[in-house]
């Protein structure tokens, strides 16, 4: 067993090489997802395959069903563990990265004798690997808060999703001319083939990981005894429900983000040949402002990140809303970046500092676990809400939600960082 003092010195021998590790493994992975995009490629790979609008609005629903909801069933796991790495390199190789092999093959192989299967297929792909990097992310959290200390955190986060999307930019032409180039189904499959290489490269930066042991870990307990303390949790710690309400209620605004480009492809003429240049600026914006978020988190807290994401989710609706040429859709995908960017920055980023050292998992599990109802609602009542009132009215809904999602966590949480911290109470056997 390590004690505090040596696993502080080997945190600190080791901060260098893990951060370009972790910096190798999210950059790659970035790019590689990227190329098939949950907002531009995906949407426009299933309404090839199906005329659907809620089978669109699927697309987030199921990746985030399946990354949110099994989190409690290995936080609970992860809480014991010494080491994390092996753990996480399992669950992140085979099981998070390998679908999309799988989904390349699938599309070329059934797209067009059998969609209807393709569709499906895609579907149960896409979950494997959601569920796969929920199983996973408590564990790999948990190792990123003990390799690489709170005020360099922010800026792993935005500097690692900032190279990947400089890569991105090239990945959003490279799509684009695969899209325009080859006919379908090969141009999409192609696209998941190489989005796999990439996700398989980013692996060995996992992989290179020098994780000491934990000084300390809970003790074991009963998968029953742990969830019935959960609900203490939030009895003792008022600040983190009002995050989570308010995160909530934010998170039904990111109903839209998956059907702007749908939107384009049926509305605006000629928008359909700016999925490349769609997706680069998308990547692009990302690239400029990932950095950018996560200084700020870093010196303000990242409360204030999370507002500006609600803030431009609403605007990005807005001006979707008044789109009406291919102009309008790149200031749409610019927000959209914008708002992405930070999300993607400080939505985990936040909640270490909810809570000490040894109840991380429980809090990571606990927090995406109680957002998954919202997250896998808000795509499906966007697709619905377009199907009855038209993407217009949904647009209008989601800027809603997203106003007063930014409204809440702006005037009712307080900083974590700035608070009180509150430890989970231990397990009662």
């Amino acid at each position: 067993m390590a004690d505090p003092q040596s696993f502080e010195r080997q945190v600190e021998a080791n901060f260098r090489w893990n951060f370009a590790a972790n910096l190798w493994d999210i950059a790659f992975i970035t790019f590689g997802l990227n190329l098939v995009s949950q907002t531009t490629i995906m949407p426009l790979l299933v309404s090839e395959l199906t005329a659907s609008k809620v089978a669109i609005g699927l697309i987030p629903a199921v990746y985030s069903l399946g990354f949110l909801l099994p989190q409690l069933l290995t936080a609970n796991f992860a809480e014991r563990l010494r080491v994390n790495k092996p753990f996480v390199m399992l669950l992140g190789g085979p099981g998070e990265r390998g679908p999309y092999l799988f989904i390349g093959l699938v599309v070329l192989w059934l797209a067009r004798p059998a969609p209807a299967a393709t569709l499906t297929l895609f579907f149960l792909l896409l979950a494997t690997s959601a569920a796969s990097n929920g199983m996973a992310t408590p564990a790999w959290f948990s190792m990123i808060a003990k390799v690489l200390p709170v005020h360099r955190r922010g800026l792993w986060s935005g500097l690692a999703r900032s190279l990947g999307a400089l890569l991105g930019i090239a990945g959003g032409a490279f799509s684009g001319r695969l899209l325009a180039n080859w006919p379908f189904p090969q141009n999409y499959g192609y696209s998941f083939l190489v989005a796999f290489a990439f996700a398989a490269i980013s692996w060995l930066g996992l992989a290179a990981n020098r994780e000491p042991e934990s000084p300390t870990v809970k003790p074991r307990t009963s998968l029953g005894n742990y969830l019935r303390r959960l609900p203490a949790v939030l009895r003792r710690d008022r600040n983190y429900v009002h995050f989570l309400v308010s995160r909530s209620v934010a998170n039904m605004g990111a109903m839209a983000g998956g059907f702007f480009m749908v939107y384009g492809k049926e509305n605006i003429e000629g928008a359909l040949a700016q999925v490349g240049t769609l997706t680069a600026i998308l990547v692009g914006t990302q690239a400029v402002m990932n950095l950018a978020w996560g200084l700020l988190g870093d010196r303000k807290g990242h409360k204030v990140v999370l507002c500006g994401a609600a803030a431009s989710m609403a605007l990005t609706a807005v001006i979707a809303w008044f789109a009406s040429s291919p102009a309008w859709l790149w200031a749409t995908f610019a927000l959209l970046g914008i708002a992405m960017s930070a999300d993607s920055v400080s939505q985990m980023n936040i909640i270490l500092e909810f809570c000490a050292p040894e109840d991380r998992p429980t809090y990571i599990g606990l927090t995406n676990t109680l957002l998954a109802p919202a997250r896998t609602l808000a795509p499906i009542l966007g697709g619905a809400l377009a199907t009855w009132f038209s993407y217009r009215g949904m647009f209008a809904v989601a800027a809603s939600f997203s106003v007063l999602g930014g409204i809440l966590l702006a005037l009712w949480v307080r900083e974590p960082r700035h608070a009180q911290r509150t430890a989970a109470p231990e397990p009662q056997e």
